[in-house]
């Protein structure tokens, strides 16, 4: 299956999502480039869409669809440092496609809140991870976040890219941002019910990309 047949597949089940296909198109291939180029994904939300940010790491940092085999070089360089756990590990690990969100580091989040300011967490850990060349992806229903507003702002002094996944209206977070992906509804339960087909068919696109049949 190709790329494009991906996003058809999406827009064929849902096709209230035809006119987000063009974009998410160039989100993919902007992410690609990032990986091509050494760089990493950082993904940061609030709620429902913090959850929303570990999922999409869950499918990019192991095997989503198909299994990512380690080849001989670095099945060969793992038993070189240790012939029995390197070899094990040679074969149960997969290849990861870098990938963060900024939604689990208790202490660091935590320490920063109270010492600094709450809503700057995320932007800090992008100040922190970020390089130039990656990209930075805030999830909003709303799309009015300050957190992210503010993460959002240090990716850009950072020299990255900055997507977006929101609702219909786009908030303040649409006018900011390099990528721009509106599930075409308000309520914000039926924005995320939008937002998992398309970050599931943005992993599918990326894992084909790099990992191919």
């Amino acid at each position: 299956m190709t790329n494009a047949d991906m996003l058809q597949g999406l827009i064929d089940r849902y096709p209230t999502l035809t006119p987000l296909r063009s974009e998410l198109e160039k989100l993919t291939d902007a992410i690609c480039n990032t990986y091509r180029s050494g760089g990493k994904l950082l993904i940061a939300g609030n709620g429902g869409s913090a959850a929303d940010a570990e999922h999409i790491v869950g499918e990019l940092m192991k095997g989503f669809c198909r299994r990512r085999p380690l080849n001989a070089e670095q099945k060969a360089a793992l038993a070189a440092a240790d012939p029995v756990r390197g070899t094990h590990l040679g074969e149960v690990l997969q290849q990861g496609l870098p990938a963060i969100a900024l939604t689990g580091h208790a202490a660091l989040s935590t320490a920063f809140a109270n010492d600094c300011d709450p809503n700057a967490v995320f932007a800090q850990q992008v100040w922190g991870y970020g390089s130039e060349g990656d990209i930075l992806i805030v999830i909003s229903t709303s799309g009015n976040a300050e957190n992210l507003l503010l993460a959002a702002t240090a990716a850009h002094a950072k020299g990255m890219k900055v997507a977006l996944l929101t609702g219909e209206n786009g908030g303040k977070l649409a006018n900011v941002c390099d990528f721009v992906l509106r599930a075409p509804a308000k309520e914000t339960y039926q924005v995320q019910e939008y937002h998992l087909p398309i970050y599931h068919t943005l992993c599918l696109v990326v894992e084909n990309t790099f990992f191919p049949k």
